[in-house]
This record gives C-alpha cells, structure tokens and sequence, in this order.
C-alpha cells in the first residue's frame, strides 16, 4: 500500500514540484490550493493546470481548491484524502504567502492574511491530520524560511516563519510518544526558483529570474531539491529523525548569509 502525503500549496510553485515528485516517486498525493493571486506569489489558475498535468502522466494526485486558513476547506482535504486513499501518513505545510514591507507600511490585513495562510494554516492542517496518524506514526513538514529569524523589509513573513519554527519544535515535542516525525525544511541561499520569489520581483518591478549563485551546486535550488529532501523525511530512512530543521540550499538557516551574485 502507497502511502498518503497531503500538500498545501501543492498547486503551483515549489509546492507543485513537491507534490508531482511525490506522486512520480510512488506516493499517494492530496495537493490543494487556490487559483487566485495572492500578493506576493504569482500563482493563478493553478489548479486547473495541476489537473490537466496530473492527466497527461496518470499519476496518484489528487488536486483540490481548497483554502488552507478555512477550517471547514481544511476538513474537506481531509476527508478527500480518507475518501480516496483510506489513511493519511505525512502532510507537507508549503502553504505561503510573503508580501515584503516593514510594520510601517504592512497594513492590519495585510498582516492578518499573512499569518493566516503561514501560520494558522500549518496549525489547522496538522490539527485535522494528526488524530489519523496517531495510531500508525506519521511526518509532518514544515516548510520554512531563513526570514523566521528576522530579515529586513519582512516583518509579517518573519513573523510569520518565526512562529512556525516554534511550532515545528512544539509538534514535534508533544507528538514525539506517537510516532509522529516533525521536521521543517528551509529554500534556502537566494535565487529560489518559486512562485514566491518570482511574484515578490514582479511586484518589484525587478527582473526574472534573480542573479544568484543561490546554493553549493551553483545554481538556483529547485523544487526538485524540495521533493528530494522531504521525500527523504517522510521516508523510513528518517524514522529516528524529529525536531529538526534542514537547510536546502546555501545557509538561509538562521538567516546567515547573503548569496553572491554572478558577475
């Protein structure tokens, strides 16, 4: 039996890649998102494409709208999920959105939407999953970013991330005696190939793609190098593995370091 892996932001961006990895890699994948424009994201009619892509190859995907910041969406991904696959086994929190700006000019929606979809959305998902993990183990992850230790021009997304770090750790904590792995995953150096990055720039007026070495492989990471190492936790090869966070990319964690551009 192939396990269950549910995504958030599974229709565009990373989150796609990590979601259609998944499903070639031999996984059962709920993906879900919606199909209009967030500010900070380029994401529209994603999931109709979604759809038309999981056709083309015949893969194990099933991709919803779906709002992660709704508790009444959440519970019907949830519900999906049973319905088609009968378990659920890991969930992916890649749900983001990160519109830039200091407190002074983040208006109180935009803040409150922030830390809606980044932060209250990883608690509503792993709030409904965990109960049908319980009894047979499971892995949640978290994807992160280097701005949850404060970035400049990010106030609500770091604020956001930040929250997230410690939750990863809190789930982990009171989750431990269930078999149930919580680990976080960071995009890390510059440079991003994502949904995210390119609506920031776009917003920007700045070009696309970014100069950027943006990892050790000298090149912009990718939703490939997303898949491989959530795949990788949510895995057996990562059963002893929980409270940890993994850099993927060139040393984002902790906000440490400023990628070079190319001359």
């Amino acid at each position: 039996m192939s396990r269950v892996v549910i995504v958030s932001g599974g229709t565009f961006g990373l989150g796609r890649d990590v979601a259609i990895g998944l499903a070639r890699s031999g996984y059962s994948v709920v993906a879900f998102g919606l199909d209009t424009k967030h500010a900070g994201s380029s994401a529209t009619n994603s999931v109709a494409e979604m759809r038309k892509r999981v056709a083309s190859e015949s893969l194990p995907l099933l991709v919803l709208d779906a709002d992660v910041t709704l508790e009444s969406d959440v519970e019907r991904v949830i519900n999906a999920a049973l319905e088609a696959y009968g378990r659920i086994d890991a969930v992916v929190n890649n749900a983001a959105i990160g519109p830039l700006g200091t407190v002074l000019d983040t208006s109180p929606e935009s803040w409150d939407k922030i830390i809606a979809v980044n932060l209250r959305g990883p608690y509503l998902l792993a709030r409904a999953a965990i109960p049908h993990m319980e009894s047979q183990g499971g892995s949640i992850v978290n994807v992160g970013s280097g701005a949850g230790w404060g970035k400049p021009n990010m106030a609500a997304y770091a604020a956001s991330k930040g929250g997230l770090i410690a939750l990863n750790a809190a789930l982990a904590l009171d989750h431990f005696a269930q078999r149930i792995r919580v680990n976080m995953v960071i995009p890390g150096g510059g440079g991003i190939d994502a949904g995210m990055t390119r609506g920031r720039l776009e917003e920007a007026g700045a070009s696309y793609p970014p100069r950027f070495i943006g990892s050790v492989a000298g090149r912009p990471i990718n939703g490939g190098d997303m898949m491989a190492t959530i795949r990788f936790l949510i895995s057996d090869d990562a059963q002893a593995i929980s409270g940890s966070i993994i850099d993927v990319g060139c040393f984002a964690h902790q906000g440490s370091s400023t990628p070079l551009e190319k001359k």
